[in-house]
């Protein structure tokens, strides 16, 4: 038998379900952010950037370096200002960068938090599961919204920092969108 009551009949996640859901979106966004911090902190906080950004800011701003890479290992570029226009680049498995595993970061701790979200919120069905994998977003979303504004970096008139668009719609809608929900389906399979 189920743990959910078929007699219910609805797929529609409940609030206490949006809830898991939502604190499984702050946990997977806060947890990949920390990770990122922890394999590229020390490298950015000695880096010519952080001091350049120091004397220019007053603000040695490993914190948002650190960010970009956040965002770059969901595939989101950073625009840096230059003589000649802006460039976007992406610092992740780039030469000596960052290691290019970085971009399974994201995807990983999703599937992982949202497998955690189906069960914990007794999906019982893959469909279910997969739907209260989809609120993970709740959370996810906004918190790329603030951290693209966040971790933007302004020095006189110029600005650099996650490319605003992609970071909103990759990193706050595709990746939990997919990576949640796919995770809560299969944790689905806990609850049969």
């Amino acid at each position: 038998m189920s743990r959910t009551s078929s007699s219910q009949g609805s797929l529609v996640p409940n609030g206490r379900t949006t809830l898991i859901d939502g604190a499984g979106g702050l946990i997977s966004f806060l947890l990949t952010y920390a990770l990122t911090y922890a394999v590229a902190g020390q490298q950015l906080s000695n880096s010519l950037a952080s001091r350049v950004l120091e004397l220019a800011t007053g603000d040695p701003g490993t914190w948002k370096l650190v960010g970009w890479v956040f965002f770059n290992a969901h595939y989101v570029t950073t625009e840096i200002p230059g003589l000649f226009g802006s460039t976007a680049v992406n610092f992740v498995g780039r030469g000596d960068t960052f290691p290019g595993w970085l971009f399974l970061l994201p995807p990983v701790i999703l599937l992982i938090v949202g497998a955690l979200v189906g069960v914990v919120s007794r999906a019982d069905r893959v469909l279910s599961g997969g739907l209260a994998g989809l609120t993970v977003t709740v959370a996810y979303l906004p918190l790329a919204i603030v951290g693209a504004f966040l971790f933007s970096i302004s020095v006189g008139d110029a600005s650099a920092g996650p490319t605003l668009v992609t970071a909103i719609l990759l990193t706050g809608l595709v990746y939990p969108l997919v990576f949640g929900a796919v995770g809560s389906a299969l944790g689905s399979f806990a609850g049969e």
